[in-house]
């Protein structure tokens, strides 16, 4: 689809640049946003440095994990020792958070435009935040919601109340045995509802959002429409990336806005019709409004 040097860094000043991006929501018939980690992490949520050793320094200290998106994937050897991780990491990531300031700031400049948002995140902010439940879709999964491990059945099961309390009991990198959560079904360990294996559950839920997704870019995509890219790295490009590359390439009337540091790019081959701003989203955002 593009050529064979596909990605062209914008080398127009960040304040120029911002400014076009105002115009472009200001004049947009609809916003799409896509969202990644990096939005989530100019909201302070890093998941390594200070915020992971003030949470997971046992962790560090007796497995070497350094980082709250690795752990995830360390095979613990116990489900006792499985979600004292786990209920740990959504508790500080979905139930504690609070709510991310560019998310509030984003909010604030879209709450009354035609828009959308699609995110690979799973810690909750964009609803957090007040974002319109039916304008999000969460491709990724949810932190608040616990699935069979062996996918047994398509349903979803929201968390806080046992990670709560699973926090409050575990000792010792722990939790007690009878706070294991079994599937109501098969009986089987339940497990996060997270895309990383092929038994990831698609629930009802996830079936609506993803309709919603496929209508909103059906009826506007012959439109004026800025597909406006926040913190979306190179893990799963294929989810927004691509698709917002494709979209504009595509559509003559759509514009692509990336904001993220060190990786504001765009293949040449919309490079007219692109924003790319090498910049923190928070400050970007706030710029924006300030302009």
């Amino acid at each position: 689809m593009y050529s064979k040097m596909p990605i062209k860094k914008s080398t127009e000043s960040c304040y120029k640049q911002i400014g076009r991006l105002k115009k472009e929501i200001e004049s947009a018939d609809c916003i799409l946003i896509g969202a990644g980690a990096g939005l989530s992490d100019s909201a302070g949520m890093s998941y390594t440095g200070k915020r992971f050793e003030n949470n997971f320094s046992d962790f560090h200290h007796k497995y070497g994990i350094t980082d709250m998106y690795s752990g995830g994937f360390y095979p613990y050897s116990s489900l006792e020792e499985y979600w004292a991780w786990w209920s740990r990491h959504i508790l500080i990531n979905r139930y504690t958070a609070g709510i991310g300031k560019p998310y509030a700031e984003l909010l604030t400049i879209v709450r009354k435009l035609n828009y959308f948002v699609i995110t690979t995140n799973a810690d909750h902010q964009f609803q957090l935040a007040g974002f319109d439940k039916k304008r999000i879709f969460y491709t990724q999964g949810d932190y608040g919601l616990w699935q069979c491990s062996k996918a047994c059945h398509d349903k979803t099961y929201e968390n806080e109340e046992s990670v709560r309390r699973m926090t409050k009991e575990q000792r010792n990198m722990k939790i007690p045995t009878e706070l294991i959560p079994k599937c109501p079904v098969c009986g089987a360990p339940m497990t996060m509802n997270l895309r990383c294996d092929d038994k990831f559950v698609q629930d009802k839920g996830w079936y609506d959002a993803a309709d919603r997704y496929d209508d909103f870019i059906q009826r506007h995509e012959n439109k004026h429409i800025l597909l406006l890219e926040l913190g979306v790295g190179f893990n799963t490009p294929a989810i927004i990336k691509y698709p917002f590359w494709h979209m504009t390439l595509k559509n003559p009337k759509a514009i692509y806005a990336c904001v993220n540091i060190n990786a504001a790019i765009c293949p040449k081959e919309i490079q007219d019709r692109s924003i790319c701003i090498d910049s923190d989203i928070e400050k970007t955002i706030r710029l924006s409004m300030e302009i």
